[in-house]
């Protein structure tokens, strides 16, 4: 009779289980449906749209001409485009230069942050304060440093070179220009890689560098085969961010170039932005915008690929 009991009371506390468990994910679900119709409405859904317009001839003033479906025509259009080709040179010659100098001085600077034992918490927020400015403030300032011929660069140039080289146009030359939008950009962005570094260094056990001392490993050492390997999941995340940062560059180009000179540092977003609000074609530009998602999607796959074939190994 204590086993029948037993067992009807088992029976009954997973019946209790079951229902607990559906109601929680009911409401598991209720908490998260807000967050997914924002998602739909504002993401999804445009997304959607610009599909469908990217397989349209639409303007953003509707003339004359009726809206009509033109099928892969803007595609088209916009692959046998130089200015097209242009711009994603340019914008990957630019992802080339500014991740590597952004990433490595972050690193430099959260090694410096980490080993610091006073002040460490006001030079992390003063590190940090370009990252939080907006851009367009940041773009104004460099822009006055890089005015010719008496600007700020121009002044230090001539300063450590004793006078032996002449004001450079920062801007306005085709080869400095890229260069330029390069040292302003990761100037302004490295605070946010910083501060993911020092989490990751901050994480990694003091036992093993005292271990590595008593062996008589030295910096470089330290960095090599303890610092540089423990950190492999932040790279992984700060590559990421930074790559797909690099490819959306706008704001500094708009300001400081529109593209110039001769189209050497203008970039997809530019080219989306002049052919869609300048051009008024929002067909064409649609098409252009999914182009870049489609190369952001790719180089995002590759790199986690490759990376993840990396940590396997």
């Amino acid at each position: 009779m204590n086993l029948v009991h037993k067992m009807y009371q088992n029976a009954q506390k997973r019946e209790r289980d079951r229902l607990m468990s559906g109601h929680d994910q009911r409401q598991e679900l209720l908490m998260i449906l807000p967050a997914l119709i924002l998602l739909f409405l504002f993401l999804l859904l445009p997304f959607l749209m610009s599909v469908e317009l990217s397989c349209t001839n639409q303007r953003l003033v509707q003339g004359p001409v009726p809206t009509k479906f033109v099928g892969l025509r803007n595609y088209v259009r916009i692959l046998s485009d130089p200015e097209f080709w242009q711009a994603f040179w340019n914008v990957m010659r630019f992802s080339l230069m500014v991740i590597p100098l952004q990433c490595g001085f972050a690193l430099i600077m959260a090694n410096f942050l980490n080993k610091l034992t006073m002040m460490k918490s006001f030079l992390r927020s003063l590190y940090f304060l370009p990252f939080i400015t907006p851009m367009v403030i940041v773009t104004v300032i460099w822009q006055t440093i890089y005015q010719y011929p008496n600007g700020i660069m121009n002044t230090l140039v001539s300063f450590f070179s004793f006078g032996a080289v002449g004001p450079i146009e920062w801007l306005g030359s085709e080869f400095w220009a890229m260069p330029s939008i390069v040292l302003l950009s990761a100037w302004q962005a490295y605070g946010f890689q910083m501060i993911i570094y020092l989490g990751g260094l901050q994480n990694i056990p003091n036992e093993i560098y005292e271990a590595a001392d008593i062996d008589g490993a030295n910096g470089w050492e330290q960095f090599r085969f303890i610092t540089w390997p423990s950190l492999i999941n932040t790279n992984v995340l700060i590559l990421i961010i930074t790559t797909i940062q690099a490819l959306k560059l706008f704001t500094q180009v708009n300001i400081l170039t529109k593209g110039g000179p001769n189209g050497t540092t203008n970039t997809l977003v530019h080219y989306i932005y002049e052919s869609g609000f300048v051009g008024q074609k929002i067909g064409y530009s649609a098409a252009s915008s999914l182009l870049l998602f489609l190369l952001i999607l790719g180089i995002f796959l590759v790199q986690r690929l490759s990376l993840s074939s990396l940590e396997r190994n």
